[in-house]
């Protein structure tokens, strides 16, 4: 007797083979992003040493013009650019992977100090910018998608363009000019005053952050005087992301409000006020959060500009310090510590998007 087999089926009556289930486990997703975080890496602190060294060695560009010849020619022995490029580049790699990003020029610093110093400061007008760009932006999207097509939405979204076209340091200086100059209701410059940062500066384990500090005080004085410090950096820095924000929350509630489940509850005599926020305005909130981790590049772009303009004294003002002193070294570093952060925290936002929409790994 012949006998056949026979593909096992599903209930469908599909072979197996074809009936995959399709995507991938949390897991899965979380270790290809992780793994995904060292090519980005090693990419982004290649071209800045690449960068840096496309004008000659560092210590030429600093130094050059104002040292003899022969002395310049033995630091340059000394600090190990006169070796190959290759040779160079290797030791650069490796001291990153110790954790040793370098020695400033200008002030002989090393550049993990420069950070610690300084990166509190940067973190908290990130912090104070993004709460703007939550608070304004979110909102205004909202608004714009349910009026939409009328004279609202082309107001929010006239105001959105604006908000992240204008220069940053041109925000600034408006915002400086009026508040502070005309209006005279808020400081022109600083992260506090100076009878402010002598009261911070005697406390016992002072985190850098201000704001964290002045609550430790306990003083409203002092609570006051740093906030107000950073309202128009805040506002510089922030509107910029908030026209983001307000396109993309706009996009997405109206994209929402076209589902087949909010056309159910409309046709059930749901009124539209409801709709948007029971039914379309919490989905189109969660693009929000991989936006979030695409931000935050541009945050520390723009912190390095808001800070000079404001003279907050964060990783944006002192690179720009090395930058005038062309400390190129310093600027290397702190431009690959950057690096990191930005691919640390997009591996971060990834999760949390993947945590909140499964979608996102299948």
């Amino acid at each position: 007797m012949t006998t056949t087999s026979e593909a096992p089926t599903t209930r469908a009556g599909a072979p197996r083979a074809w009936a995959k289930k399709p995507g991938g486990s949390l897991g899965r997703y979380i270790a290809v992003r992780a793994l995904l975080i060292i090519p980005t890496v090693f990419i982004l602190v290649t071209t800045v040493f690449v960068l840096m060294r496309a004008t000659g060695d560092p210590i030429t560009a600093a130094q050059g013009g104002r040292l003899p010849a022969d002395q310049l020619a033995e630091r340059i022995h000394e600090a190990g650019y006169d070796r190959p490029i290759l040779v160079q580049y290797l030791d650069y790699l490796g001291g990153i992977l110790t954790g040793d990003f370098g020695t400033t020029l200008s002030d002989r610093r090393p550049v993990t100090e420069v950070i610690v110093t300084f990166g509190a400061a940067t973190l908290e007008l990130a912090f104070y910018a993004l709460i703007v760009a939550f608070l304004v932006g979110i909102p205004l999207g909202r608004l714009a998608a349910f009026h939409r097509d009328r004279w609202p939405d082309a107001l929010f979204r006239v105001g959105a363009i604006l908000a992240y076209a204008t220069p940053v340091f041109f925000a600034g200086l408006l915002l400086k000019l009026v508040f502070s100059v005309w209006l005279d209701v808020l400081p022109v410059a600083g992260r506090a005053s100076t009878r402010t940062e002598l009261t911070l500066s005697r406390q016992d384990g002072a985190t850098g952050i201000y704001l964290i500090d002045a609550f430790k005080t306990g003083d409203p004085a002092v609570i006051g005087d740093v906030l107000a410090h950073a309202v128009l950096p805040a506002l510089a820095l922030g509107m910029l992301t908030a026209g983001v924000f307000l396109r993309v929350v706009r996009t997405n509630v109206i994209s929402t409000f076209g589902a087949g489940y909010v056309d159910a509850a409309r046709s059930r005599g749901v009124a539209e006020r409801r709709l948007l926020r029971k039914h379309a305005y919490r989905p189109a909130l969660i693009p929000i959060v991989t936006v979030v981790g695409l931000q935050i590049a541009l945050l520390l772009a723009g912190a390095v500009l808001t800070e000079s303009t404001f003279e907050w004294k964060g990783l944006g003002f002192q690179l720009a310090q090395y930058l005038q002193a062309r400390d190129f070294v310093a600027v290397q570093g702190i431009v690959a510590v950057l690096a990191v952060i930005v691919a640390l925290t997009n591996f971060i936002v990834d999760i949390i998007a993947a945590l909140i929409d499964p979608r996102v790994r299948y």
